[in-house]
C-alpha cells in the first residue's frame, strides 16, 4: 500500500479541525500524554494470569497455591446435598379417580334417599352440591407423607400447604386405608372458614368422607422437586488452602476439583490486588514510559513527518488507543465468569486491527513496525496464552501486510481477512497436533473463534475507515478509487462541457501516474488527482485551445492580460469548484500547485510586442499563476505530465529524440524558474521521472502506418 496522502494545508478553520494545524509541541506533547495514560491504564488493569489446563489432560507442570484462598469443594457439598435428602420421605396422594367416583355414588344417594332433609334442617341441596365441590379439589390436590419429612421442611421454610402427615409403608401402597382423623378436622376447619359454605353441610359430608377407606398413589415429581429445594438451601461446602500447597502434581490428570482451585488462586490473587496503590501505578507508568520513549526515538529517526505533524500523529495515536480498548473489551468478555467464552475462543486474534488500518492510513513497513510492538505488549499484558497467542497474531499481521498492499475497494478487505484465516489453519492444526487433539471440540473452537474475531476485525474496519477518512482527511487508495468513478458529478461534466480538457486530463494522469511509479511516489494518487486538477476550465471551457474544434480562437478578440487572466482564473475557480463538492485537500493542492507559479509565456510576449518589448511597461507579475509552487513529489510530477502533454500536441515530428529533448527542455525551463525548489524532489528521481514519462508518451502518442491511396485499376 503506498503511503496514504494526508494533506496539511488549508484546513477548514472552524472547530476542532484548527487543532491540526501547525506543528505545535503543546498539541504534540498532549497527544503523547494521552498515549502514556492509556498505556499506563492498560498495564496497569491487566487480568491475573493463570494457566488454566483442559480437564482430563495430563499436567505440565507442578502448581502451588501462591495466596491463601478458599474454594468450593463441591464434592463435599455434593456429599452434604446427597445426606440431606437422606431422610425424606416418599409423598402420596389419593387416587383422583377414586375421589370423583366416591362423589358420584354419594351425589346418586342424596337424590334417590331423600331421609336426609329430616336430618339436615338448614341445608338444601346445592349447599351439599357446594361442599362437595370445594372438597373434591381439596382432596385431589392433598398430598401425605411422614412427620419426619414435614419437620424438615418446616424447619427449612419449604411451604408446607396441602401436605398431612401419613404413616404408609410404601409395601402397603395397593391396600386401602382411612385417614387419620387429625386430617378430617384440619378439612372441617379449613373448609368452615369459607364463609358461603354451610356448616350443616360441612359436617354432613366430611362425615360420610371419614368412613371411607381410599387408596393411594406414589408422587415422585413432588418428592424429587422437595428434594431439589432442600440441596438448594445446603450450604456449599469451601476448603482452604495455605500458600505453597500443592494443588496439581506434574503428570497429573487435571480433574474439574482442580479447575475449581485454579480459578478461585486466580479470583484470589484479583482480589488481593492493589490498583490504585502508589507502587503500582508507578510501576506500570515506568513501563508505559520506556514503551513510549521507544515509540517516539523510531519515529524521529524513520518517520520523522509522522513526528511532527499534528494530523499525523493524532490519527496513529487514535489507532492506537483504539487497539487497546478493542483488546481489554475482548479480553474481558472472554473472561467473564458468566461467559466462560476463553474455553471456546482460546486464541483472540486482536494486532489485526491495527495492522490494516495503519496499512491503509499510513503505510506498510509502519504497520508492521507498530503491529509487533502491540503484539509483544499483549501477550505480557493480556491473560492468554502467550505461545499460541503471539504465533497466530504474528502470522496475521504478517499476512494483513502482505495482501493489504494495493488495496483499492473497501470490500477487498473481507477477502484480506479471509486469506489470513486460511493462513492461520495449519499452525492452529499444529498446535491441536502438539497436544494430541487433532479432531476434537478445541480444534473446532480454535478455527471457528478465528473465524469470527477476523469478520469482526473486518467489520470495524469497513465502519471506521470513512469516519477517519472524513475526519483526518485522509485519501486511501480506496476512496481515490471512488474518485476515478466517471459518473461522478464533476467528471461528468467535463466530459461533456469540455471534452478536449477531459481528454488531456486521462493522458496527463496515465503520464504522471509512470513517472509516480518509478520513484516510488503514490502513483494512483497522481492519476486521480490529475482528473481533477483542471476542473476550473468548465467555467469558460472555449477558452482553452483544447476545447476550440471550429477554427476560431476566441482569444483573437482579446488583449493579451485579458487572455491571461482568464487563463489564470481556472485555477482559483477550480480550487473553489473543489471546495463546493467537497474534494480531498489533496486534489485541491493540486489544483493550486500544478501550475506553480510559472508564466503564461505565450500572451507575455504577446503583450511584450505590443509594448515594444519594454520590459519596464509590462509587468511580469501579472503572467504568473498565484501559486504556491509544488510542495510534494506528486505536485510537482503532475506539473511535469501537464507540461509536457500539453506541448507535445503542438510537435510536428514525434519521435524519440525529439521528445526527449523536448521534455529536457521544459523540465530544465521548470527547474531553473524554482518551480521544484519546495518539492523534495531529487536530481536523481527527477531523471527516473523524465525517462518513465518519455516511455509512456511514446507509447501514447505512437505513430500509425501511413498507408498509400489505393490506385483503381
Amino acid at each position: 500500500m503506498q503511503e496514504a496522502e494526508i494533506e496539511e494545508n488549508q484546513l477548514d478553520s472552524r472547530g476542532w479541525r484548527k487543532w491540526f494545524k501547525g506543528h505545535d509541541f503543546a498539541k504534540r506533547f498532549i497527544l503523547f500524554l494521552l498515549l502514556l495514560i492509556s498505556l499506563a491504564f492498560f498495564i496497569n488493569n491487566r487480568e491475573v494470569l493463570i494457566d488454566l489446563p483442559e480437564v482430563g489432560s495430563l499436567a505440565p507442570r507442578y502448581v502451588s497455591a501462591q495466596i491463601a484462598f478458599d474454594f468450593p469443594d463441591l464434592e463435599a457439598t455434593r456429599m452434604l446435598k446427597q445426606e440431606a435428602v437422606r431422610d425424606i420421605g416418599s409423598f402420596y396422594r389419593i387416587d383422583e379417580n377414586q375421589i370423583r367416583s366416591y362423589r358420584k355414588e354419594l351425589e346418586l344417594s342424596l337424590i334417590q334417599n331423600p331421609n336426609w332433609r329430616s336430618k339436615l334442617s338448614k341445608s338444601t341441596f346445592e349447599n351439599l352440591y357446594t361442599v362437595l365441590d370445594r372438597l373434591e379439589e381439596i382432596l385431589i390436590q392433598a398430598h401425605f407423607t411422614d412427620q419426619r419429612t414435614l419437620n424438615k421442611m418446616h424447619g427449612l421454610d419449604i411451604p408446607t400447604k396441602g401436605i398431612s402427615v401419613l404413616s404408609l409403608a410404601k409395601e402397603n401402597i395397593e391396600e386401602q386405608q382411612l385417614l387419620p382423623e387429625r386430617f378430617w378436622e384440619k378439612l372441617q376447619e379449613r373448609l368452615k372458614e369459607i364463609g358461603h359454605l354451610n356448616s350443616e353441610a360441612i359436617d354432613f359430608i366430611l362425615a360420610q368422607f371419614s368412613k371411607q377407606f381410599w387408596l393411594f398413589q406414589e408422587d415422585l415429581s413432588l418428592e424429587r422437586s422437595i428434594k431439589h429445594s432442600i440441596q438448594d438451601r445446603v450450604i456449599p461446602r469451601y476448603t482452604h488452602i495455605e500458600p505453597g500447597s500443592q494443588i496439581i502434581k506434574i503428570g497429573e490428570r487435571v480433574s474439574q476439583r482442580h479447575l475449581t482451585m485454579l480459578k478461585s488462586m486466580k479470583h484470589a490473587l484479583t482480589e488481593s490486588r492493589d490498583l490504585w496503590a502508589f507502587k503500582t501505578l508507578l510501576s506500570s507508568f515506568l513501563v508505559a514510559l520506556s514503551l513510549l520513549i521507544s515509540v517516539i526515538a523510531f519515529l524521529n529517526i524513520f518517520y520523522h513527518d509522522i513526528l511532527q505533524s499534528v494530523r499525523k500523529l493524532s490519527l496513529l495515536v487514535l489507532i492506537f488507543i483504539m487497539t487497546l480498548i478493542f483488546s481489554s473489551l475482548v479480553e474481558h468478555l472472554l473472561l467473564s465468569e458468566e461467559n466462560h467464552l476463553i474455553e471456546v475462543a482460546r486464541i483472540p486474534i486482536l494486532v489485526p486491527f491495527a495492522s490494516i488500518l495503519i496499512c491503509i492510513l499510513f503505510e506498510t513497513q509502519l504497520a508492521l513496525i507498530i503491529s509487533l510492538c502491540l503484539l509483544f505488549l499483549f501477550s505480557a499484558v493480556l491473560a492468554v496464552n502467550y505461545v499460541p497467542f503471539i504465533l497466530i497474531n504474528f502470522i496475521a499481521i504478517i499476512t494483513t501486510v502482505l495482501f493489504t498492499h494495493n488495496l483499492h475497494k473497501r470490500k477487498q478487505i473481507f477477502s484480506v481477512f479471509g486469506k489470513v484465516w486460511l493462513s492461520i489453519l495449519l499452525p492452529i492444526l499444529g498446535l491441536n497436533l502438539a497436544k494430541n487433539a487433532l479432531w476434537g471440540f478445541n480444534l473446532i473452537s480454535d478455527v471457528m473463534s478465528c473465524f469470527v474475531f477476523l469478520c469482526a476485525i473486518a467489520i470495524l474496519t469497513v465502519a471506521l475507515l470513512p469516519i477517519l477518512e472524513s475526519l483526518f482527511h485522509v485519501t486511501t487508495d480506496m476512496s481515490l478509487m471512488e474518485y476515478m468513478d466517471p459518473n461522478h458529478e464533476l467528471l461528468h461534466r467535463l466530459s461533456l462541457e469540455a471534452p478536449g480538457t477531459y481528454q488531456h486530463c486521462l493522458v496527463v494522469g496515465h503520464l504522471a501516474e509512470a513517472g509516480a511509479r518509478s520513484i516510488g511516489a503514490n502513483g494512483l494518487f497522481c492519476r486521480v488527482a490529475t482528473l481533477y486538477h483542471d476542473i476550473g476550465k468548465l467555467f469558460n471551457p472555449h477558452y482553452f485551445t483544447e476545447n476550440q474544434f471550429g477554427g476560431f480562437n476566441i482569444h483573437q478578440l482579446l488583449t493579451p492580460m485579458e487572455s491571461t487572466q482568464v487563463i489564470i482564473a481556472h485555477v482559483p475557480e477550480g480550487e473553489a469548484l473543489a471546495r463546493k463538492h467537497h474534494l480531498p485537500q489533496g486534489f485541491i493542492d493540486i489544483i493550486r500547485e500544478h501550475h506553480g507559479t510559472t508564466m503564461v509565456y505565450y500572451f507575455y510576449c504577446k503583450q511584450m510586442e505590443q509594448m515594444g518589448s519594454d520590459t519596464n511597461k509590462v509587468n511580469e507579475k501579472l503572467f504568473r499563476y498565484p501559486g504556491p509552487k509544488p510542495r510534494t513529489r506528486e505536485s510537482a510530477i503532475i506539473m511535469i505530465a501537464d507540461t509536457i502533454e500539453a506541448a507535445s500536441r503542438s510537435m510536428e515530428e514525434l519521435t524519440e529524440e525529439s521528445i526527449t529533448d523536448m521534455i529536457d527542455k521544459l523540465i530544465d525551463e521548470k527547474a531553473e524558474d524554482g518551480q521544484f525548489n519546495e518539492s523534495q524532489l531529487t536530481f536523481e528521481e527527477l531523471g527516473k521521472v523524465k525517462r518513465a514519462i518519455i516511455k509512456s508518451l511514446i507509447v501514447t502518442r505512437h505513430l500509425r502506418i501511413k498507408y498509400p491511396s489505393r490506385i483503381k485499376t
